[in-house]
């Protein structure tokens, strides 16, 4: 084809207007392979200017086009003093928009980048050829267009062609135009290939269960819109088997008319090929894992099958007498054939396999009721439909022959080329297993020799065994022991943790409930004598008295049943639950502002200055009520503590990401008192706080770093100096991703 397009297209000059050469480069070693001669204009002035020497097509680019694409268009074409020459309209960032100004401004086609080279050298192509003559004016559609009614004669350019090419009209849902390649692939003449359009080329369903008329309909709807498409379907042949093939379509730019050229690829002979090599793996696979030798032969016979259509294959194995045969495998053969086979003896007119074994040469029967080789046999192949059997004799790698490899058919038939290649490769594989199988009963001899050595050196590893069975024992008991000491540890260290979490919620919950029960008790005493006073009459100052006392001990009751409640509250704190939390994505800066903008009239109050350095950006997929409750923590524990005894300070938040984005530090620095080595050890210890009766519960920092390591899957760090430049500084290493809440 590529011979008669350059003759229809002789000395043609294809013009690309273009400022990326990286973008066409291939497109013009392509088109330079097609002998067509090609410019490359970086700006349109310059296109311009190479228009003036003459052109046949130009292809422009979008981009250097700009907003008004029709008269970027009329300038280069008229710049040859031609204004019919194609015009093709390739973008970048294609859309409708753009799509619908290019047809405006009678562009040929819209081509999406990046694009494959050769298909829009091929799209290229037509085009110069559907528009070397002068175009007649367009004209309404109203009946089907024949192909001689186009520019050029179509059907000429359709015989070049090395692939099967279709002409379609789409108005009229019409096949115009085929070539004979289209014919031989679809087993048709001509006449019968036009009386039909493309569905009937195809079968009712492709082998995924979709139907052939939707994907057509979809293909189809693509290539209108200035597509080229290409897809695998599966096509049908005259006497109905399938064709795998690949089919490229494309929309041919003739005004007025909806025309689709369809190149049909057969991949038969590809998928066949791959099939086989990828059986030949599987097949030398098994060989190698020594699996049992009729499936892999089972196998070997499936696969050359499926290489040709209508053929039965069959495997006889000749005996270690050298005279008998039997079947060892015939998987598509009716079995009551193959069983009337078994235990025949070899010889110069026992049909085809045992004649093949004893004159150890290929033996070819086309017609089994005439071949004399088959006369004795003949009545036993008759019932099964057996017409042709073409057998050959598999050789060991010492030249003994193993057996033989038979290819029936249920016609009167020769082999071709492709067969005698597949009795060859499945020749060479049949001996490949039958040779391992022989090898492994020979290996299965010389283990039985062997067997007395092993005894008596099995005796020896026995008497070892027992030994060593015996000092297994006793370390297994030793190892048992120490699990058991173990286990001991672990459940006295829990307990121990429990002791000091129940001494210290007892403590914490002592006094509040304490001083409630010294009020409540005197109270009721006091009680108790207003009734007694009431009996015998109550002035006035008892009574004043007893109001004012049962008012202070209201409010002594409410303060120490808050403190209470509040203690509780925090205690609940210790148990992380993440199930509970809410998780989103948030910027981190916008959150950390927010958060701590409750506490700048606080700060202020104290003298304290805070800065915050997050970058923009910077995102995380956590959980926010968690991690804002961990810095309020901080925070507190901050105020609380680091500025005793100081007028003044500053406290720093500061944020930080990996190089690979997924940890995140977050720092909070102060410039306090600092925390004595002796309490940074303890500072995450349940209860712990060095200001023990001041109100604070010791219970913020173990709460914050249960958070940090649970729900937030991240880890917390303290340093800190009591010194000059004191200061303590908490490290948060928390994913930017937050490990997932566990299946409840």
């Amino acid at each position: 084809m590529n011979q008669l397009i350059s003759s229809i297209t002789d000395r043609a000059n294809v013009l690309l207007v273009s400022n990326s050469p990286n973008d066409v480069r291939e497109l013009l070693y392509v088109l330079d392979r097609h002998n067509l001669g090609t410019g490359l204009a970086g700006d349109i002035d310059e296109g311009v200017e190479l228009a003036a020497g003459g052109t046949d097509l130009i292809l422009l680019d979008a981009a250097l086009a700009g907003t008004n694409i029709g008269a970027t268009c009329m300038r280069l074409r008229n710049a040859g003093g031609r204004h019919g020459v194609p015009l093709l309209l390739m973008s970048a960032t294609p859309s409708a928009e753009e799509q619908g100004r290019s047809v405006g401004a009678g562009a040929s086609d819209y081509i999406k980048m990046p694009f494959n080279a050769r298909d829009v050298a091929e799209k290229i192509l037509m085009e110069l050829a559907l528009h070397k003559a002068e175009a007649p004016a367009p004209r309404a559609v109203t009946r089907p267009v024949h192909p001689q009614t186009l520019e050029v004669n179509y059907h000429s350019i359709l015989a070049g062609s090395p692939d099967a090419v279709l002409l379609f009209d789409i108005d009229n849902r019409l096949l115009i135009d085929a070539n004979h390649l289209a014919e031989e692939l679809f087993g048709m003449p001509l006449a019968e290939l036009l009386q039909g359009g493309m569905e009937p080329l195809f079968p009712q369903h492709q082998g995924d269960g979709r139907a052939s008329p939707q994907l057509l309909e979809e293909k189809i709807r693509d290539t209108l819109q200035g597509k080229i498409v290409v897809f695998r379907a599966s096509c049908c042949h005259r006497d109905s088997h399938p064709i795998a093939c690949e089919i490229r379509l494309m929309r041919l730019s003739v005004p007025g008319r909806q025309l689709v050229h369809a190149r049909i690829i057969d991949l038969t002979e590809r998928n066949l090929a791959e099939t086989m090599r990828a059986g030949q793996s599987t097949l030398l696979e098994m060989v190698a894992k020594g699996a049992p030798l009729v499936p892999t032969l089972d196998h070997l016979l499936l696969l050359i099958e499926g290489q040709s259509r209508g053929v039965l294959c069959s495997i006889m194995l000749l005996d270690d007498d050298g005279i008998h045969m039997h079947s060892a495998a015939g998987p598509s053969l009716p079995p009551d054939y193959m069983a009337l086979l078994e235990g025949v003896a070899i010889g110069p007119g026992v049909g085809s396999c045992g004649t093949a074994m004893f004159l150890r040469e290929p033996v070819v029967v086309s017609d089994i009721m005439r071949d004399p080789l088959w006369a004795p046999y003949r009545e036993l192949a008759a019932p099964f439909g057996l017409r042709a059997c073409w057998s050959r004799p598999i050789f060991g790698q010492d030249g003994a022959v193993l057996g033989s490899f038979a290819m029936y058919y249920r016609e009167v038939r020769q082999p071709d080329a492709r067969d005698l290649e597949l009795i060859d490769t499945a020749t060479d594989l049949a001996g490949i297993a039958i040779g391992r199988m022989r090898h492994e009963r020979e290996l299965q001899r010389h283990r039985a020799h062997l067997e007395e050595l092993v005894a008596e050196r099995t005796a020896a590893l026995t008497q070892a065994k027992e030994h060593s069975e015996q000092t297994n024992l006793e370390l297994a008991a030793a190892l048992e022991n120490l699990s058991i000491t173990q286990e001991e540890l672990v459940r006295r260290d829990k307990l121990a943790a429990l002791g000091a979490l129940v001494a210290g919620i007892a403590h914490e919950l002592n006094t509040p409930i304490g001083n409630g029960l010294v009020v409540a008790t005197t109270m009721a005493e006091r009680t108790r004598e207003i009734q007694a006073s009431f009996q015998g009459g109550l002035r006035r100052s008892e009574l004043g008295a007893y109001l004012t006392q049962a008012s202070e001990a209201d409010a002594i009751m409410l303060r120490n049943l808050q403190r209470a409640a509040d203690l509780v509250s925090s205690f609940k704190q210790i148990a992380v639950d993440r199930a509970s939390s809410q998780r989103r994505h948030f910027l981190l800066r916008q959150f950390v502002a927010e958060l701590m903008l409750p506490l700048s009239t606080q700060l202020k109050a104290a003298g304290l200055s805070l800065t915050q350095d997050v970058p923009d950006g910077l995102a995380m997929d956590s959980y926010p009520g968690p991690l804002g409750q961990v810095l309020s923590n901080l925070l507190e524990n901050c105020l609380r503590h680091a500025f005793e005894g100081r007028s003044g300070g500053s406290i720093a938040i500061t944020a930080r990401s990996s190089d690979d984005g997924q940890t995140i530090t977050l720092s909070i620095a102060d410039t306090g008192v600092g925390i004595a080595a002796d309490d940074l050890a303890h500072v995450y210890d349940p209860f712990f706080t060095t200001k023990l009766g001041s109100g604070g519960s010791g219970l913020g920092l173990h709460v914050a770093h249960n958070i940090v390591t649970g729900v937030l899957g991240g880890h917390i760090d303290a340093t800190s100096s009591t010194g000059a430049g004191s200061g303590t500084t908490f490290t948060l290493q928390l994913p930017a991703a937050a490990p997932q809440a566990p299946a409840p």
